[in-house]
């Protein structure tokens, strides 16, 4: 009896060994297995809608009012240029200023671009490139391909612009110059040298349909006055520039930025004498109807 008691310990012993061998191998394992990498952090995202906007705005300020909604976006673009000895540290602030658009003029350019491709406004192209690693880019604009428009040249973004105030008026709008017009008019002071900018004709209209252009453009994106001959060497004309289209000239990019400061677009600054609209874009137009 005693014999059987003994050797029914000893077995009981060994099986308990056996389990707590079992235990401690698979505790082994799991403290072998590898650990699962870390998920990579969301880059940021740069909303190309509003850093143009900025860069149109920003330079035209007399004090350093940042450009509602862009900060985030234009603070990571100007980080980035910074990190590429660009831009100094203490214009990292989510103003688009001068300074930020002479430093990405300076990058476009070791891109290899020239011309309105290094206007120090964003492009789709080079603001992605900048942000390689960095950011990703929302809210894409560009202008499209080049089209003709009453024997003009003119960008698909514009000619879609054109074709919804057209709409809106219910009557067809004719142009006495188009863009990518380089010193094609010395009294346009080089606003018609990239796209984005045209002059309607207003031959038969009478004041209150040359306001009402006016306001329809307006609608629709542009910053559009009505120009008399008082105001320069030129004819009654409309005078129409495609808020945040990136093929504008610097002259131009200077008109929108003064419109959205309630300017008139001219060298001598005065108010803006156009009717007064709630200002946007054409992409913010195109959300709302």
């Amino acid at each position: 009896m005693a014999m059987t008691r003994t050797r029914a310990a000893f077995t009981g012993l060994l099986a308990a060994f056996a389990v707590t061998g079992s235990l401690a191998a698979g505790a082994a394992q799991a403290s072998a297995a590898p650990a699962k990498p870390a998920e990579p952090a969301a880059l940021p995202a740069v909303n190309m809608e509003a850093t143009v906007l900025a860069a149109q705005i920003d330079p035209r300020r007399a004090d350093d009012t940042l450009t509602p909604g862009a900060k985030a976006s234009v603070l990571a673009v100007e980080q980035a240029l910074q990190a590429k000895n660009l831009l100094d540290a203490r214009w990292v602030d989510g103003y688009f200023g001068t300074e930020t658009i002479s430093a990405y003029a300076a990058y476009q350019r070791s891109l290899g671009y020239s011309g309105l491709a290094a206007n120090g406004l964003p492009g789709a192209t080079s603001l992605a490139e900048l942000g390689k690693g960095r950011y990703t880019v929302t809210h894409q604009i560009g202008p499209g391909a080049k089209v003709q428009r009453n024997g003009y040249t003119v960008d698909a973004r514009t000619q879609a612009m054109l074709t919804e105030a057209e709409r809106l008026l219910g009557f067809k709008l004719v142009l006495s110059q188009g863009s990518y017009n380089p010193g094609g008019d010395a009294s346009s002071a080089g606003t018609h040298d990239g796209g984005g900018v045209v002059d309607i004709s207003v031959t038969g209209m009478s004041a209150a349909t040359r306001t009402s252009v006016a306001r329809a453009l307006r609608q629709v994106g542009f910053a559009a006055w009505v120009r008399n001959p008082n105001q320069g060497d030129w004819p009654w004309h409309i005078h129409a520039a495609a808020i945040s289209d990136t093929d504008l000239s610097s002259q131009a990019q200077h008109q929108t930025g003064d419109y959205y400061l309630g300017l008139n677009g001219l060298a001598n600054r005065a108010p803006d004498d156009g009717p007064r609209i709630p200002i946007q874009t054409w992409e913010e137009y195109q959300r709302t109807h």
